[in-house]
């Protein structure tokens, strides 16, 4: 007889991403649901990559990561956000954005203890929550700006919140916090036992003039945080898989006990060449205006159709409002937009743990222009 496993998540199937691209191929669609470049990365990068291996650094590396990428990743937070980071102490390579925010998770959380979580929110973070024994407290962000209800926040906050998780800018919507947003959040927090995990993987992905409002620029709010980043997202290489996490010295500690029995350690030659690169300032300084053009230029091409742009200021996203022509649900109007007019997206309900349908599709427009393009032509043609 064979053993039976009891799911511990019993809710979870497959997720809309794979859904969405998978559908996508069968249509020959354009995909512009998952967030992936289809644009090249840096040639450079590569080439460092390449020298690494052939000079040999092809074995384990530091546990916590390469010293010489983590000292150039203290000295980069450190210039931008003023605030001192100790890459001995403050900071861990991972395989990931998403590992270090599940690593982070399972490192504060133990049964019981509950998390606010915003919503619409990127799909990991509930499930990420419920496996470690915790509660999702879930509260809406307000459509169509998508911004936190303070008063709401203030309202669940009890005895048993021990985190509030925070995603700027925001993916799915594109909404960034501002400075009064972080001052409120440090006035809900401050007195409490309350630990913030702030998700910055687009930190760099930032438009419209708006400075990012790192938990590290707010030296009281970064007391309390796990503050994780991505390199996929920043150097256009997203299945690459690494990233990091910057967190207080007492943090990180226990986050590097999960971690050592987890995956250990990271890609060598990938770490050698981006301590390397991280010296290349421009490369990251210059990357939120290469891709607000792309935005842009996809918003131009969208103002010929019957959606309403919902502004991004940050991220490779945009949210689009079809309400004004539709009331079918946004999942059925995602398939059919990729089986008959050749364009992928993913529905925004999918980001709502009760499928929350203010009739909104998700674009990515972290693409080419000739496939952006396409995808409206043929959008344009078919609708």
């Amino acid at each position: 007889m064979q053993p039976i496993i009891h799911s511990k998540l019993p809710n979870v199937g497959t997720t809309i991403f794979t859904v969405m691209s998978q559908l996508a191929v069968e249509h020959g669609a354009v995909n512009l649901g998952q967030g992936f470049p289809d644009f090249p990365m840096s040639d450079e990068l590569t080439s460092l990559v390449d020298k690494a291996m052939k000079d040999g650094f092809n074995q384990y590396v530091h546990m916590n990561g390469l010293p010489a990428l983590r000292e150039a990743l203290a000295a980069k937070a450190t210039e931008l956000y003023h605030t001192p980071i100790n890459p001995e102490t403050n900071i861990t390579v991972t395989p990931g954005g998403t590992y270090a925010i599940y690593t982070a998770l399972t490192t504060a959380l133990q049964p019981g203890d509950e998390v606010i979580v915003f919503e619409p929110a990127y799909d990991s973070y509930i499930p990420n929550i419920e496996i470690n024994g915790a509660k999702a407290v879930r509260i809406s962000l307000q459509y169509p700006n998508y911004n936190i209800p303070w008063q709401e926040v203030r309202a669940s906050v009890n005895e048993r919140t021990r985190m509030i998780m925070i995603n700027t800018p925001h993916n799915p919507t594109g909404a960034v916090l501002s400075e009064a947003d972080m001052i409120e959040l440090a006035s809900i927090v401050t007195g409490t036992k309350i630990i913030i995990l702030s998700d910055e993987v687009y930190e760099h992905l930032i438009f419209d003039g708006i400075a990012h409002q790192s938990i590290l620029r707010y030296p009281e709010l970064f007391e309390r945080s796990f503050v994780c980043y991505s390199f996929g997202k920043t150097y256009h290489c997203t299945g690459w898989k690494l990233g990091y996490c910057i967190a207080p010295e007492s943090f990180m500690k226990e986050f590097r006990k999960v971690h050592q029995f987890n995956c250990f350690t990271c890609d060598t030659p990938k770490q050698v060449a981006l301590s390397q690169y991280l010296t290349n300032k421009t490369a990251y300084l210059t990357l939120g205006s290469f891709v607000e053009q792309k935005r842009n230029y996809f918003r131009a091409l969208m103002a010929d159709t019957p959606f309403t742009c919902i502004p991004s200021h940050g991220s490779y996203f945009e949210c689009y409002s079809y309400a004004g022509f539709s009331n079918e649900a946004d999942k059925d109007l995602a398939i059919r937009l990729t089986k008959e007019c050749g364009i992928a997206t993913i529905p925004v309900s999918a980001f709502y743990q009760n499928g929350e349908d203010n009739k909104v599709l998700r674009f990515c427009f972290a693409k080419k222009e000739e496939t952006l393009e396409k995808a409206v032509a043929s959008l344009k043609k078919n609708i």
